[in-house]
C-alpha cells in the first residue's frame, strides 16, 4: 500500500535520525492515513484518507 492520501496527495516526508553520538541515518514520517468508506459520485468506495482531510470535511463519509 502506498502511504499517500487519495484526496490531497499527502505522502511521507523524509529526514534524518540523529543519535546522541551524532550518527546520522535516514528516517521517514508517514502521514496518518485512515481507511474510510466514502461517498464518491453517489457510490460507496473505500479510500485511504489523511486525518486532515477528514477533519476539514473534504470527504463525505458513507453512512
Amino acid at each position: 500500500m502506498a502511504k499517500r492520501c487519495e484526496i490531497c496527495g499527502k505522502g511521507p516526508t523524509f529526514g534524518s535520525r540523529i543519535s546522541h553520538a551524532h550518527n546520522v541515518t535516514n528516517r521517514r514520517w508517514n502521514p496518518n492515513l485512515q481507511r474510510v468508506r466514502v461517498l464518491v459520485a453517489g457510490k460507496v468506495k473505500r479510500m485511504y484518507v489523511c486525518t486532515r482531510c477528514l477533519k476539514s470535511g473534504a470527504v463525505k463519509k458513507a453512512p
